[in-house]
């Protein structure tokens, strides 16, 4: 069960931030493994055990980030990540374009939230139709979301706006990605067992957008057949 991070994580995320190296990393292998992995991966099998079983039809399945790089995208960078994550997502191709629900944690501090990681051109264009026929149910999300004060619109604009939609929907229209999230500090939550109640909580909450989300992704794929 999980029991919460400790300051130990925190030291940690800040080493492989600044000492990107093997040499580095296998000298605190075993740090990484007491005191980031195991407990991720304990508090990914609580909060997901706990979801799907509420949630059994999503067929979600857990999915916890391994700390080393593709060799074939570093791109300049060191071998290995500087933050760990995991996602409850279905086991299915191209799951980037689809929404998860993840948690993250990193040196700046942890997040969590529901969306794509790269969502397919396709689906925005779902999004913006939707918009345009008169949008309902993103209306009812967007107002959902303003009412309460955990939870933003996040994700990556496009450079040049797509249109105008109104006050209520112009912050939709123009995303280049969907995603829904909370950050917050390395505090005392993240430290706590009370953690994955947060997160199920907050997954619970998530949930209508995350089948919004998914019904966009369904509609993009369609219209390119």
């Amino acid at each position: 069960m999980f029991q919460g991070y400790r300051q130990e994580t925190l030291d940690f995320l800040w080493g492989i931030r600044f000492n990107n190296d093997r040499t580095w990393f296998q000298a605190h292998k075993e740090e990484y493994l007491r005191c980031l992995y195991e407990p991720t991966a304990a508090l990914g099998e609580e909060v997901y055990d706990r979801f799907a079983a509420k949630r059994p039809k999503l067929g979600l399945d857990l999915h916890i980030s391994r700390i080393y790089r593709d060799a074939r995208r570093l791109h300049g960078r060191g071998p290995y990540k500087d933050h760990l994550w995991f996602s409850l997502r279905p086991e299915r191709d191209a799951w980037t374009h689809r929404p998860v629900f993840w948690f993250e944690v990193a040196p700046e501090g942890w997040s969590y939230g529901v969306g794509c990681w790269n969502a397919a051109p396709a689906t925005m264009a779902a999004l913006r139709r939707d918009i345009d026929g008169g949008g309902k149910e993103i209306a009812r999300l967007a107002r959902r979301l303003a009412r309460q004060e955990v939870f933003t619109l996040q994700g990556q604009d496009y450079a040049r706006p797509k249109g105008e939609s109104g006050p209520l929907l112009a912050p939709w229209y123009n995303k280049k990605s969907l995603s829904i999230g909370c950050d917050r500090p390395f505090d005392d939550l993240v430290c706590s067992p009370e953690l994955a109640d947060t997160l199920v909580e907050g997954f619970e909450f998530l949930l209508p957008y995350y089948m919004y989300f998914d019904s966009l992704c369904k509609t993009g794929l369609e219209d390119l057949k």
